[in-house]
């Protein structure tokens, strides 16, 4: 694939036609992205014992990779030698 994670996409079908923001997984064994702040969903979380509470939260969802084209390429490692 072309798009990795890290990299700056823009949608270019769809609903949030126009937007970008980076890349922040790639399913490859479905061909799918998810993109920061794009495709966001609402997500009922149950409450945990000791942890923050639960709610209704807004998560991203994947969106399929044919649907949004390459702007810039991340950065890639950590910059070792």
């Amino acid at each position: 694939m072309k798009i990795a994670r890290n990299d700056i996409v823009e949608v270019i079908t769809g609903a949030e036609k126009g937007k970008q923001g980076r890349v922040l997984s790639v399913l490859s064994d479905s061909g799918r992205v998810v993109v920061e702040r794009v495709r966001l969903v609402k997500q009922h979380k149950k409450q945990i014992q000791g942890q923050a509470g639960g709610g209704i939260v807004e998560v991203e969802a994947p969106i399929h990779i044919s649907n949004v084209k390459l702007v810039t390429k991340g950065t890639r490692g950590s910059g070792q030698a």
